[in-house]
């Protein structure tokens, strides 16, 4: 799975004018499954996401988690994370794993999340999705569990 997460002070997720998810201070993650992405390769990446130590601590060094922080996440399903655009100027997005997959794995990995207790918000996947976001720091991470 491949995921860009940053570190937000709020983010909120609009589909067809009607807000579906909004967080306070946390993190929103975009995130793609890819064709061979196995169940195990989602809760990986759920549990290191809660983990990743990105937000200050008192003497202003990055030492606390989103658990820690006792923050939200706010989860968008994001394909075109799957881009391939070396060829052309128009990327394409059949790297990513099939529809199907990739709903049942987004589902999945905010399951996985949701099982380590915190407030996850999400998008709506395969809808054309408005995200707002105020990126912290910015601090911004890419993600791969291929890496």
């Amino acid at each position: 799975m491949k995921a860009v997460v940053q570190r937000v002070t709020e983010a909120s997720v609009t589909v067809d004018g009607e807000t579906t998810g909004r967080i306070g201070r946390g993190l929103l993650v975009l995130v793609c499954a890819m064709p061979d992405d196995t169940p195990e390769d989602v809760a990986f990446l759920a549990g290191k996401i809660a983990k990743l130590r990105i937000f200050q601590d008192d003497d202003g060094k990055m030492n606390h988690s989103v658990q820690n922080i006792r923050g939200a996440v706010l989860a968008v399903s994001q394909f075109t994370l799957a881009a391939q655009w070396r060829k052309g100027n128009r990327p394409g997005f059949s790297a990513a794993a099939p529809p199907a997959k990739g709903e049942a794995f987004y589902d999945l990995f905010v399951e996985e999340l949701r099982k380590l207790d915190f407030v996850v918000e999400t998008g709506r996947f395969g809808a054309d999705m408005q995200v707002s976001l105020i990126n912290d720091g910015p601090v911004t991470l890419w993600l791969d569990t291929a890496d």
